[in-house]
């Protein structure tokens, strides 16, 4: 019984980081048109502390990127990150992830 319920704790408490709760963000972005385009703002994103996760939707022309905990961007920010990479933003929306 000790067995299982510290198995059980050990499964909680090394899952926990993916119960945190960040931000995601669907940044509509022109110029994606081929995986040499998404790997050029994924790796700009990946570069960008705070950064968990960046997904690249080339049919959509959709970067989804999702946050660490606690870690949140302007508008401004994302901006001026997808601008550094080479591509335009043309909106964006931005969504809280649940624990």
């Amino acid at each position: 019984m000790k067995q299982v319920l510290l198995l059980i704790l050990f499964v909680v408490l090394w899952s926990s980081p993916v119960f945190a709760a960040g931000k995601q963000y669907d940044l509509r972005v022109d110029g994606l048109a081929c995986p040499f385009c998404a790997y050029g703002i994924e790796k700009r994103f990946s570069k960008t502390e705070g950064v968990a996760n960046v997904e690249i939707d080339l049919k959509n022309g959709l970067v989804v990127v999702k946050t660490t905990d606690g870690k949140s961007f302007t508008e401004d920010q994302l901006r001026n990150i997808v601008k550094d990479a080479g591509f335009t933003m043309k909106s964006m929306s931005e969504n809280s992830l649940g624990k």
